[in-house]
């Protein structure tokens, strides 16, 4: 059996007591290691662990420990080579493999035929879902529901282990102030508040109760840190931030997610005020492991160890690894700078063998955790019975539909009460599979997924005449780096003729229906990595194709399909329904169906604030005071100054009336809590979804406050004319803040605003003192 192996190695390594624990493992894998209380934190490592992966430190050879530091991409050249590799004891990690058969021969490889038998850890970018795709993870914010994102992340941790994928490179954490950058849609958007929510719900969902369960994946919180502050919002640039932004914005999600639990944590390819983040022991040690006393293990991401020489920051490649090294990097993705240098380093005494040691035994750690010494091997049937399952897609069904963000309904065109005797739907990625999943859909397969245009014709088919044509063609100008691993349709109109013809054809379908659904956005790969923009227009000639539709007069709903908030000032005056459902995923096409006909109901929030047009960037709520604070909207002499919606708005079928706001008293202490109700009420026979939002505002202290910061929010869903009494608590830690006139964190007694209401532009007010 492949478990005797590892016994075979750990008995000539570990005393009685130590060993008795693996053996208890191998006859109950529930039983692996000491009691783990539900979400355990990252603090709390079973010293069992700790034991097992020093006694095996002892054993190894230095070649050995650089092989356990190293990963190896198995879409590169590298994959050559690479059972050679293993079978030396040089590779500690794999990436980009999904075959559970190769999976597991490989493995095989490492437990039967290295030295030491190490088994290998297997990595992957699984984003927001493996072959079940579910909404990008913007969208998970948008829910403004933690539980979308943790069970989202729950059902793709059961599919990516179901093949082997034992690590995800995910959450991505960075806070994104500017739309213009690609990968905003990864993340929670602009608040820290609300990130750092999300970011503890999907450690929670990927790493589950405890990481030694098979369905279990080790969370990799990234890219550490400011990552989202990209000068100008373009990939990869430097990012400048104060100390004020960095402790108070771009910190706390990556804060919370490690208080979370998580397992393992990723740096950043940018420079972060100078400094690269692979080679920054500022952060890596005086924030990550000092103050944070975070004692997971920290990868770097692909290739940007190597590129610390390509900043200007490294000297060579021997510098290179010698800097990411000491600064806190324990494994290197991709390329071999450790490999090929960090012998001679640690012979030089450029590293301490204790610092390469340290970050040994944080990898074996985390294998150790994952019960990877005990259980190496996948069971090879539970994919076929897990992948796109009925259980995922309803779930990802679901999620979808709970995301989605109304933002215009005049007249209440939505929901269709009445199916409509026929319906255009209209738009280039109105049949799109590969768009409706959106970027990092890897393992996805569109053949899996359902478009809106089928997701209509399933839900309407049989009352309504379905027409459907793309009208116009769009394609991201420059190629995409993921073309060759997943790319959107191709355009097939070649000639200006043709697409005349094509754009006619579709005004005729509109004139010709009595409803038209007009799905727009952005393909797939003008959103992700390497997907940033210097516009949020809407891509080619989609804006020409709605405005003519509309001037058809015939009634309009727009489905915006997309990563990003884009320039819709135009639609937002004259269309009268916009149903904003990012990139929904396999079963987007049937959620947005079910959103259509009043199935389900959007109760989804913005996680950003939407500006007007490019001009306004960065645009956010929680911004300071200003010279002229009662004119926040004509900041411009040519233009409004005001966000096209704002932060945390968001329309629904049913509607809601907040009142009657009491605090349960006018003051309290530090260390203490406020509890805040108010009245919640369903007007409407419509069974629906609320966000309720807390806001706060101090009035002065040693640095000037945003006018408004979200510190509490709960989703509530009401039944028709139903009211209930909603509390949220405000602590006074929620108040805490590091002031950059002190240079520490500061929780400062006096007078406090606060607000509760459904976006950011809540009305209910009071006031309250915090005292000593």
């Amino acid at each position: 059996m492949p478990t005797s192996r590892c016994l075979r190695f750990t008995a000539g390594l570990l005393s009685a007591s130590s060993l008795a624990v693996i053996l208890l493992t191998i006859s109950d894998p529930s039983l692996a290691q000491s009691a783990i209380p539900q979400h355990p934190s990252a603090a709390v490592i079973d010293p069992a662990a700790i034991k097992f992966a020093n006694q095996l430190i002892k054993q190894m050879t230095f070649e050995e420990k650089i092989g356990q530091m190293s990963q190896i991409a198995m879409n590169t050249d590298d994959r050559k080579g690479v059972e050679v590799g293993i079978r030396q004891g040089k590779v500690g990690s794999l990436l980009f493999l999904t075959d559970p058969v190769e999976v597991n021969r490989l493995q095989k490889v490492a437990i039967d035929e290295s030295r030491l038998h190490i088994p290998l850890i297997v990595g992957f970018d699984v984003i927001h879902g493996f072959r079940t795709i579910y909404p990008v993870p913007l969208a998970m914010a948008a829910s403004w529901e933690p539980t979308v994102a943790e069970t989202a992340q729950r059902m793709a941790a059961r599919e990516a282990s179901s093949v082997g994928i034992r690590w995800t490179f995910a959450p991505m954490v960075d806070i994104a102030r500017d739309p213009r950058w690609g990968r905003i849609m990864e993340g929670a958007g602009e608040d820290p508040y609300l990130g750092s929510r999300m970011a503890e719900a999907q450690v929670h969902g990927f790493q589950g109760t405890d990481l030694a369960n098979p369905d279990s994946i080790l969370a990799c919180v990234k890219h550490f840190a400011g990552y989202g502050a990209a000068l100008g919002g373009r990939d990869y640039d430097s990012a400048n931030i104060s100390d004020d932004q960095l402790w108070n914005v771009y910190l706390p999600p990556y804060k919370a997610a490690v208080d979370a639990g998580a397992g393992s944590l990723m740096t950043a390819y940018m420079d972060l005020n100078s400094v690269p983040a692979s080679g920054n022991s500022f952060l890596l040690r005086d924030v990550l492991r000092d103050k944070w006393k975070f004692n997971g293990m920290v990868v770097s991401d692909w290739e940007s160890v190597k590129s610390l020489t390509t900043h200007g920051f490294s000297a060579n490649d021997h510098d290179a690894a010698v800097r990411a090294t000491n600064a806190g990097v324990e494994m290197e993705m991709t390329s071999h700078t450790y490999r090929d240098e960090l012998v001679s380093a640690v012979q030089h005494n450029e590293v301490k063998l204790t610092t390469i040691d340290d970050a040994v035994r944080d990898i074996l750690v985390a294998k150790y955790r994952l019960g990877l010494f005990s259980h190496p091997y996948v069971d090879v049937t539970r994919s076929t019975t897990e992948l796109v399952s009925p259980a995922q897609r309803a779930a990802t069904r679901k999620a979808a539909t709970q995301t989605a963000v109304l933002l215009r309904n005049e007249g209440d065109l939505l929901p269709l009460r009445k199916a409509p005797t026929s319906i255009a739907v209209i738009g280039p990625l109105a049949d799109s599979k590969a768009d409706t999943m959106g970027s990092w859909s890897l393992a996805g397969h569109p053949s899996d997924t359902v478009t809106v245009l089928a997701g209509i014709r399933n839900r309407f088919a049989s009352t309504s005449e379905i027409r459907s044509t793309t009208g116009v063609e769009i394609e991201r100008v420059q190629p995409s780096i993921f073309d060759a691993q997943f790319s959107s349709p191709k355009p097939v109109l070649k000639t200006a003729a043709e697409r005349k013809t094509e754009f006619d054809h579709a005004i005729s379908l509109v004139q010709s229906s009595e409803l038209t659904v007009m799905v727009l956005g952005e393909v797939q790969s003008m959103s992700g990595e390497r997907a940033s923009r210097s516009s949020l227009s809407l891509p080619g000639e989609q804006q020409a194709l709605l405005e003519a539709a509309v001037a058809t007069g015939k009634p309009i709903v727009l489905i915006l399909v997309n990563g990003r908030p884009l320039d819709i000032s135009w639609a937002a005056q004259h269309v009268p329904a916009i149903l904003e459902v990012w990139y929904p995923g396999t079963e987007g096409g049937n959620a947005v169906a079910d959103l259509l006909s009043g199935a389900a109901n959007p109760g989804g929030k913005l996680p950003f604030t939407w500006p007007r047009n490019v001009g306004q960037i960065p645009l956010y709520y929680a911004d300071n005071l200003t010279q002229i604070p009662d004119h926040p909207d004509d900041r411009y002499w040519d233009g409004s100054s005001a966000p096209l919606y704002p932060f945390g708005f968001g329309l629904s079928y049913s509607k809601f009336t907040i009142a009657n706001l009491n605090a349960d008293a006018t003051s309290f202490h530090v260390n203490g809590q406020l509890p805040v109700s108010v009245d919640l009420e369903n007007t409407t026979d419509v069974p629906g979804d609320e966000v309720v939002q807390l806001y706060v505002h101090q009035r002065s202290g040693s640095a000037s406050r945003p006018v408004r910061e979200l510190k509490n929010f709960r989703r509530i869903h009401l039944n028709a004319h139903e009211k209930q009494t909603v509390t949220l608590t405000l602590r006074s830690s929620d108040l805490t803040f590091w002031s950059p006139l002190k240079h520490e964190w500061v929780t400062e007694p006096g007078s406090f605003d606060l607000w509760i209401g459904n976006s950011v532009q809540a009305e209910a007010h009071t006031q309250f003192t915090l005292l000593r």
